[in-house]
């Protein structure tokens, strides 16, 4: 990693990321009634374009599995019940149905989510200054999930930090720079570029996969929140990784996670969490092309702070 790189390792003061967060609020420059965020970076024309994105009639989840077995990185894992067709009443003779019920925690260290706008409340104010009294004990009256009740559908990304250093995976606390994305891009003959659902794999499922679960909520790889400079940039639309985004323990004094802050509160950029890009990467090494059509689509929850989600990626 060259000397630039390292630099932008280092952590930031509370100051630093203070300015940061200033410089970047300021290029989401939608009107005060806004509550799309980055999503207005899609117009039709992108999502036309994206359509284009298929050529090969493949699809493949990026989401993992929902879990219900507790493991170091989820102590509360979803409950699965059957709740019907149990017993033997099920091999009697006419009809009968087989029902089940899910609970779950919708943000969490393992399930694949996404965080609406209302999930990220920073100095009391959420995304472009609504006021954190739309919070309430039955749920949020503004920027929730129900923002993306229609989807996300455009041009997907993936960027593959370990590919482009030669790596399996980032090992946890390790950062993506800017310089790292840019590097990508070139690598994979790619340019990101506005509208853009971008997904960043730091090899977070894989990791977890060869060497089990672990305790990623003080030990995960992530974004550098310099990094989110180039999000700004680039004006993408919706920001997923394998991982949260954010790195740690945090690179930010008195801030845990900075990269959500930045994100979701400062730029208006839906985040997908612990999704798993070991699929799709296969796929596209195969096909050596890193870009394709993709559809993101929550379920209706008209006042949740967030979403259980199944990304597809079509090819």
């Amino acid at each position: 990693m060259n000397s630039d790189a390292d630099a932008t390792q280092q952590g930031l003061t509370r100051d630093e990321f203070a300015t940061l967060f200033r410089r970047l609020k300021s290029t989401a420059d939608w009107d005060t009634a806004d509550r799309r965020g980055a999503l207005n970076h899609i117009t039709s024309a992108h999502l036309i374009a994206a359509a284009m994105e298929v050529r090969l009639g493949r699809s493949v989840s990026l989401a993992r599995p929902i879990e219900t077995e507790p493991a170091a990185d989820d102590p509360e894992p979803a409950c699965h019940d059957m709740t019907g067709a149990d017993g033997d009443h099920h091999l009697a003779r006419g009809l009968d149905f087989a029902m089940d019920r899910f609970t779950m925690n919708v943000h969490g260290n393992a399930t694949s989510h996404i965080d609406a706008l209302c999930h990220v409340i920073f100095d009391s104010k959420l995304y472009d200054d609504v006021p954190v009294g739309v919070i309430t004990p039955t749920g949020a009256t503004s920027l929730s999930i129900e923002v993306i009740r229609d989807g996300i559908v455009g041009r997907g990304v993936l960027l593959d930090i370990p590919r482009l250093r030669g790596l399996p995976w980032l090992e946890p606390g390790d950062s993506v720079t800017i310089e790292d994305l840019r590097a990508a891009e070139e690598a994979q003959n790619l340019h990101v570029g506005e509208g853009d659902l971008l997904f960043v794999r730091v090899g977070h499922s894989a990791r977890r996969k060869e060497l089990g679960a672990w305790d990623v909520a003080h030990a995960r790889a992530g974004l550098h929140p310099t990094a989110l400079e180039f999000v700004a940039e680039r004006r993408i639309a919706a920001l997923g990784s394998d991982g949260n985004s954010d790195t740690a323990p945090s690179t930010v004094e008195g801030v845990d996670f900075p990269v959500h802050v930045l994100a979701v509160n400062a730029l208006g950029i839906h985040l997908l969490d612990y999704l798993q890009f070991e699929d799709l990467a296969a796929l596209c090494e195969e096909q050596d092309r890193w870009t394709f059509l993709g559809v993101i689509a929550p379920l209706r929850l008209p006042a949740a702070t967030g979403s259980p989600i199944n990304p597809i990626a079509i090819l």
